[in-house]
């Protein structure tokens, strides 16, 4: 089990809470942050192979845990990656369990999954932090909330080579017992599913960004049910008949709003609400405040997992099923680098 001194106690029933600066605390200098992170991910989507990407994306979170013997740690889903954290002597589950997925996504889904390791002390050394609040989605389903700017970092480090997990000698198969892919895919029953990443460029000033997510957030939850991808339509489950209420379950143990070093959301909404948001993102942009990306998609698409022993713990990743976070990122990064080339001229 974690260490109950390392992590925040109380976890937030509203979001809203999880974007004040207050909310979070500082994880130990010898913790371990794991990353993994699909290459070309964007390839793979484009030519449909959207669940695989999720699929492989989510594995770190089932394998860890399953090796762990305890969901209890922080971690997050991003579409084509994850980002956990974990006590230091939880080094040699992280290492297997991150060489193990690996390996699995090479040889079971032909995909090239990135895995890297590194301590917060070294996030800590780099000027950054990693900072953790608790949001309850549901009496059954609590995720972590990440702020101060090391889990991006580890992320780019790890993409430049920096803090890799090498492959071992002899990978094993991962446990990857209650993690699948059960659901069809959702369409918009609003006008569009968007996956919006929203991420502040100064750290030090939390609050500004904080006050900025409020107002993003109010135009979304001015909608019915706070453009939750999952409260309209019927659920369509691919193998079993669902009840309303086991429904009513799954739709609020999902993972639509996160914080992760900034906004991560995956909503239905109108057209003019993402409109209204973009206006919003792109003067806050020019402010020289913020980077952001938006994708703009026709369905939703849910991963869920299962911990064993704990089917009242069942959680739902969700993402855009047209590449989602994936594309949303790769339009932050196209925006960041079109800035840097206006500012040289």
């Amino acid at each position: 089990m974690i260490n109950s001194h390392a992590e925040p106690h109380q976890a937030y029933d509203e979001f809203s809470l999880v974007l004040d600066p207050d909310a979070y605390e500082p994880l130990p200098d010898d913790w371990l942050i794991g990353i993994t992170d699909i290459v070309s991910s964007t390839a793979a989507i484009r030519s449909g192979r959207y669940e695989d990407v999720n699929y492989a994306g989510a594995s770190i979170i089932a394998a860890l845990g399953n090796a762990w013997g305890s969901f209890d740690f922080p971690f997050v889903f991003r579409g084509d990656g994850a980002g956990f954290a974990l006590p230091a002597n939880g080094i040699m589950a992280a290492t297997s369990a991150l060489r193990d997925v690996a390996s699995f996504a090479k040889t079971d889904l032909h995909l090239d999954l990135r895995v890297g390791l590194v301590t917060v002390g070294e996030i800590r050394a780099s000027g950054r932090d990693v900072k953790i609040a608790r949001y309850a989605a549901s009496e059954s389903a609590t995720y972590a909330m990440f702020a101060g700017g090391g889990l991006k970092w580890a992320e780019q480090q790890i993409k430049n080579g920096r803090f890799l997990v090498k492959p071992g000698r002899y990978a094993m198969r991962p446990d990857l017992t209650g993690l699948s892919c059960d659901w069809a895919p959702f369409p918009s029953q609003r006008g569009e599913i968007l996956s919006l990443l929203v991420e502040p460029r100064d750290q030090t000033r939390p609050e500004v960004f904080a006050a900025l997510a409020k107002r993003v957030l109010a135009v979304f939850d001015a909608a019915p049910r706070r453009s939750h991808p999952l409260s309209g339509g019927t659920a369509i489950a691919r193998e079993k008949q669902v009840s309303a209420k086991r429904w009513s379950e799954v739709a609020s143990n999902s993972d639509f709003r996160k914080f992760d070093d900034g906004l991560r959301l995956t909503l239905d909404c109108t057209p003019e609400q993402i409109d209204e948001v973009e206006a919003i993102l792109v003067v806050a942009r020019a402010r020289g405040e913020i980077d952001f990306g938006l994708h703009r998609q026709s369905h939703a698409l849910m991963t869920c997992l299962v911990p064993s022993g704990q089917p009242d713990s069942h959680l739902h990743f969700l993402d855009g099923m047209g590449g989602g976070y994936a594309k949303a990122a790769e339009m932050m990064e196209e925006g960041a680098l079109v800035e840097v080339r206006q500012r040289a001229l």
